[in-house]
């Protein structure tokens, strides 16, 4: 099987911190060329891959001010879709913009569906000829079909052995400041909590960075680490009593969430989206409803037992797991 990966250009692939759509895509397609399937990765030239690498970006268009994302997401789309014909089947994770052209595309096209940016992007999924896969059930549109739901796996090999008890009894937010993860009622629930806070994550909001976290950031009660790698990041998420989660909107999937339960760091997350699909309450962490419920979990958390924890994550969340559930979807696209 030949498979085009069309990624993502905002960040390098895999990215250096910050870049969840071209972690999957990366982590997708390394796993499959170790499978034996001829992967073609279309992506930033400075990517790095197994497979073989094509593209026409230099770099990441979040990462050079010179690169207009709007002019150089077009041009990629085009380069790939132009050789499409050489494919059995290409593997779109750059959005709306793909499907507008779908019905050039001389191979059939699948199409994860990272979330959705807003409804005016709806148009271009509805008269598309693509395949839809969902990253999990709750963040399906009524207005679309899919093929399948394929959670996000993880990389399993940087994460530690997790620990039987807590290495600390701080707890930790981890994701893009602004107002949608909640960074700010992740700092009211630690403070109500007696509890020490550190944050990891780019800002994303600058002025919500500015207004609402910046003035609680002391470098002892609450502590910003910035946008981290992978090697700190498991350091950090390995660390914690707990991981905060208090979203404002549907998470479609997760991903710090699910790194973090695989390290044996439970998760308090506010039941939104995903959540009660991702988090086994008892098991992996505990849903809240508003901040009292999330405040109370805090105590409540260290009840859980962190190596069963990580070995559910693990079970669930696999890199590998995520390659089957995709390798079976491409073979039903191309039979049929």
């Amino acid at each position: 099987m030949k498979v085009a990966m069309l990624g993502p250009i905002a960040w390098r692939t895999p990215p250096v911190h910050y870049g969840p759509w071209e972690l999957i895509t990366s982590l997708l397609t390394e796993g499959l060329t170790a499978r034996g399937v001829e992967v073609t990765l279309f992506a930033t030239l400075d990517s790095r891959t197994a497979a073989t690498l094509d593209g026409v970006s230099p770099t990441g268009y979040e990462e050079n001010p010179e690169i207009d994302g709007r002019v150089w997401e077009a041009l990629h789309v085009s380069h790939a879709l132009a050789r499409s014909g050489e494919f059995d089947l290409v593997h779109n994770h750059l959005d709306w913009l793909p499907l507008a052209f779908s019905r050039h595309c001389a191979a059939p096209m699948v199409t994860t569906v990272h979330g959705f940016s807003g409804p005016s992007i709806r148009p271009a999924y509805q008269r598309s000829s693509s395949h839809f896969v969902s990253i999990s059930d709750s963040d399906r549109s009524p207005d679309l079909s899919y093929i399948g739901t394929v959670y996000h796996g993880i990389d399993l090999s940087w994460l530690p052995t997790p620990s039987p008890a807590a290495p600390s009894s701080d707890l930790i937010c981890f994701g893009r400041i602004h107002p949608d993860k909640g960074t700010d009622l992740a700092i009211e629930i630690a403070r109500r909590a007696g509890r020490r806070l550190v944050l990891c994550g780019i800002v994303q909001d600058r002025d919500f960075y500015e207004s609402s976290v910046q003035p609680h950031i002391d470098g002892d009660r609450v502590t910003y680490m910035g946008s981290v790698g992978p090697d700190q990041r498991a350091k950090i998420l390995s660390a914690g009593a707990a991981l905060l989660h208090p979203i404002r909107f549907a998470e479609p999937f997760g991903l710090s969430v699910v790194e973090s339960m695989a390290c044996g760091t439970p998760v308090i997350a506010y039941r939104k989206g995903s959540m009660p699909e991702v988090v086994d309450p008892g098991v992996t962490g505990l849903l809240a409803e508003n901040m009292d419920e999330a405040v109370a979990a805090v105590d409540a958390i260290a009840e859980i037992d962190r190596i069963g924890c990580a070995r559910r994550a693990r079970e669930r969340f696999s890199a590998d797991r995520m390659v089957d559930d995709y390798l079976a979807i491409y073979r039903k696209i191309v039979e049929e």
